[in-house]
């Protein structure tokens, strides 16, 4: 068997195996170092009408098919008071053409129109760079926003915005990550009671995502990967990393609890847990997978720097932890005292209670689930502005300026590019221009601008509703209808439209990932369980557990109820790719707890043949274990609701929230009460199907599984997870 010979390969040679570790990890750190990254934010993706007014301005409008930054400023003493003006005079000559890399225009508001506020008080000027946001590195806005912190001039106030600026303030990382890993540790060591054993899980993390990261790095340079894409890989690859490792060792103490040797114990660890560790870590890589459906490119580079993320935990989780195992030896092993059989444990009780009324359980639950995933009906897909970002940022102060002195749709201009192609000339495109000026939702429509060559125009176009809005969407879909209705050859573009644009996209393909992902999942738990319902029911249940996740982050994120208490700026729709995300891990990361919990079960059940007593063992020798890996995931993942980035405060509050509800609500209730419902039907599975099916086993081998000592009562007691 390939996983007892990797047991066993490990624990013999497990210096070789920990000096290979220790040595991957420091060249390959050196080397990401050395080469650098090379993230992008492009979100765009596909053919759509945004993209294709993307590309009329690369070729007609060179020097405006880039994206821009906003210096915005107000003065006590109005924006014309000698001594302000000569001062942004100055910064406007500093950061202008040839003085800062990547820039090629700066549209000052004392050289042009339209950019000073109607009472004075309030201005802008606009630095356009040589290419998109996402295609420029993010330090490229720092001299802008370092010149813009030298002006000090009494009563004058100036703050930046834009995307590239967004991406230049972005924190480093290690702050709020490091609160979760210490809150993992705390975690650890009072499940443990043990500094050494808690150390084992942290260790296998730190190696397997800190490699993880380097390759993430690494890949940025073959495929879009977008910049907060290290941040996804950590917050994922943290929370499965020690919970594998997790599963791992304790499983390998309760064989040195009944009597294993400290190889033999190893092996059975691997070959119970670490199986199960394998098949769970396979099917969030799945689930993760289900992300190149969507056809967009940042998508797959974000897919495959978390897949890489997992893939390492997974292997540090089968060769480094059985090697400090062996180093550990017996030293992993409980005090004697504090050892017991897991039928006198809280949890096995619950279980019968569960038994004694599990229509009650099953209903009460259901209810509880339903009704915190009604919210998900109104989910509204987007990407939120910059009036979200807390008041402690500059982008923040801008856009709030913004809206003050000219209205929220200056914060995001939608850019109509025409190609002067049979009847679409200068005069048909202004006169549609002037139509537009009628148009209830548009507060300003700027003059036609012909290019040089007199082939193209565009015509910027301000909202009066914010750039996250429903109203600005509406206005972008009504636009491109009204142009497609004159038969006109124009596009609607700019940052707004691009993001519309990939929302609408991902909304569109979202239903077929979640089927795929849930016919791969049915398959895989068909083949391991042999069962029908069992695989019916748990897609079931994570379906139940996501949606509440949905319901949770909708009610707070975009309705904004409690959004003070998380600290987001206001309401706005839900970033498009992160239910998206949501789904593909919390897939895989419910099918962890469904695997090590029914492989357990199944276990059980094949030993006994009662059903009834195989989900209570089931669920009693595994309910600490499943506690203390989601409470872990939880402090893992809310650590990132503390940081500022408002994605990866959804991202991570919609994880947290979906493993507290299934590992409480659904694992530890649902569950058994259904599974008590069905009864022997539980493991109903055809003979035709069955013949069919590959044999893929996660049970402890028959040697192993019947290694015992006397339990309480005189009863055998079987190798246990407590």
């Amino acid at each position: 068997m390939f996983i007892a010979g990797l047991a066993r390969w490990c624990y013999r040679r497990r210096r070789a195996v920990v000096v290979s570790w220790i040595v991957g990890f420091i060249v390959l750190n050196a080397l990401g170092g050395a080469i650098g990254s090379a993230y992008t934010d492009n979100f765009s993706g596909g053919h759509s009408d945004s993209i294709a007014a993307f590309d009329l301005l690369k070729t007609r409008f060179p020097a405006r098919a880039g994206d821009t930054a906003d210096i915005v400023f107000t003065s006590t003493k109005g924006v014309n008071d000698p001594g302000a003006r000569t001062a942004l005079e100055s910064l406007f000559a500093e950061v202008g053409p040839g003085k800062l890399p990547h820039v090629v225009a700066i549209d000052s508001p004392y050289t042009g129109v339209g950019r000073v506020s109607h009472d004075g008080s309030i201005a802008y000027a606009t630095v356009t760079f040589d290419k998109q946001a996402g295609d420029l590195p993010a330090k490229t806005a720092k001299p802008l926003i370092d010149a813009a912190k030298k002006v000090k001039v009494p009563g004058l106030t100036i703050e930046l915005s834009g995307p590239l600026v967004a991406r230049a303030l972005q924190p480093p990382m290690g702050a709020t990550e490091g609160i979760g890993l210490l809150a993992a540790i705390v975690i650890l060591f009072i499940a443990f009671g043990s500094l050494l054993a808690m150390s084992l899980p942290v260790l296998a993390a730190i190696f397997g995502v800190g490699i993880g990261l380097v390759l993430v790095t690494l890949l940025s340079h073959l495929l879009t990967v977008p910049s907060f894409a290290p941040y996804v890989a950590i917050m994922i690859g943290l929370g499965v990393g020690i919970d594998y490792a997790l599963f791992i060792v304790v499983r390998y103490r309760s064989g040195l609890h009944d009597g294993l040797d400290p190889e033999s114990a190893n092996v059975l660890a691997l070959t119970t847990a670490g199986r199960a560790v394998l098949f769970a870590g396979c099917t969030v890589i799945i689930s993760l997978l289900g992300m190149f459906m969507m056809g967009i490119n940042f998508i797959y580079g974000l897919s495959i720097g978390a897949v890489l993320a997992v893939l390492m935990t997974m292997l540090a989780s089968v060769t480094l932890v059985p090697a400090i195992m062996g180093f550990a030896g017996t030293k992993l092993a409980a005090k004697e005292h504090k050892r017991r059989h897991h039928r006198e444990s809280a949890a096995f009780r619950w279980s019968r209670q569960i038994q004694k009324r599990p229509w009650i359980m099953a209903g009460v639950s259901l209810v509880v689930l339903v009704t915190i995933a009604i919210p998900m009906f109104s989910i509204r897909l987007g990407v939120a502005d910059q009036g979200n970002d807390p008041t402690s940022l500059t982008t923040r102060r801008a856009y709030d300026l913004l809206a003050k002195g000219f209205g929220p749709g200056f914060n995001g201009p939608v850019l109509l590019a025409a190609d002067f192609t049979g009847t679409t000339n200068t005069q048909t495109v202004t006169a549609f221009a002037e139509t537009l000026r009628r148009d209830p939702d548009i507060a300003y429509v700027a003059p036609v601008n012909v290019n040089p060559g007199g082939n193209a125009a565009i015509i910027p176009v301000i909202a009066r509703g914010a750039p996250q809005d429903r109203s600005t969407e509406q206005l972008v879909h009504r636009l491109r209808s009204e142009i497609k209705a004159q038969g006109l050859v124009m596009h609607v573009g700019s940052e707004t439209a691009i993001a519309i644009d990939a929302s609408d996209h991902v909304g569109a393909r979202l239903p077929y990932m979640v089927a795929a992902v849930i016919v791969l999942s049915f398959l895989l738990l068909l083949t391991v369980f042999r069962s029908v319902l069992v695989a019916v029911k748990a897609g079931i249940m994570n379906l139940l557990s996501i949606g509440a996740a949905y319901g949770v982050i909708v009610a707070i994120f975009q309705w904004g109820w409690l959004r003070n208490v998380v600290g987001i700026g206001r309401p706005g729709p839900i970033e498009f790719w992160v239910p998206m995300m949501l789904f593909t891990v919390l897939f895989g990361l419910s099918m962890d707890y469904e695997v090590f919990l029914l492989s357990r079960v199944r276990e059980e059940y094949l030993l006994s043949g009662d059903n009834a007593t195989a989900v209570a063992d089931g669920l009693a020798a595994t309910a600490r274990v499943i506690t203390a890996a989601a409470a872990i995931m939880i402090a893992v993942f809310m650590s990132f609701v503390l940081g500022d980035l408002r994605v990866l405060k959804l991202l991570g509050l919609g994880l947290a929230t979906a493993i507290f509800i299934d590992a409480t609500v659904v694992r530890m209730v649902l569950v058994p009460a259904t599974m008590e419902l069905l009864g022997k039907a539980n493991w109903w599975l055809p003979g035709w199907l069955d013949r069919m099916l590959p044999r893929i086993s996660i049970e402890a081998p028959p040697a192993l599984a019947t290694a015992a000592v006397s339990a309480p009562g005189g009863e055998p007691e079987r190798v246990a997870v407590t």
